[in-house]
């Protein structure tokens, strides 16, 4: 912590030779953020996924009881709807 408030105090100081962090962003793994694949139980639990809706996603499951809600509630998503056979739908929002 102490390092990222002296870089701060050098950058604010010295902006154009105290050179930024390289933000890394988590890649999408299929359309969905990293952080709700594995609130979903990873990847190897998805058959498969598909937006239906601007603020719904229908995600089929290999194993539901692999889901934690709370994880996906972290991630985001506000409402999940399961439903028989596998399936579920992430009620997402209007996207930003």
């Amino acid at each position: 912590m102490f390092e990222k408030m002296q870089r701060a105090f050098w950058k604010a100081l010295t902006p154009d030779l105290v050179v930024d962090e390289p933000k890394v962003v988590a890649p999408m793994v299929s359309g969905l953020a990293p952080a709700i694949v594995d609130a979903l139980g990873g990847v190897d639990n998805l058959k498969s996924q598909k937006s239906v809706a601007l603020t719904r996603v229908r995600v089929e499951l290999r194993d539901v009881r692999r889901v934690d809600r709370q994880a996906l509630d972290r991630a985001g998503v506000p409402g999940v709807m399961l439903l028989d056979g596998g399936v579920a739908h992430l009620i997402t929002g209007l996207p930003q």
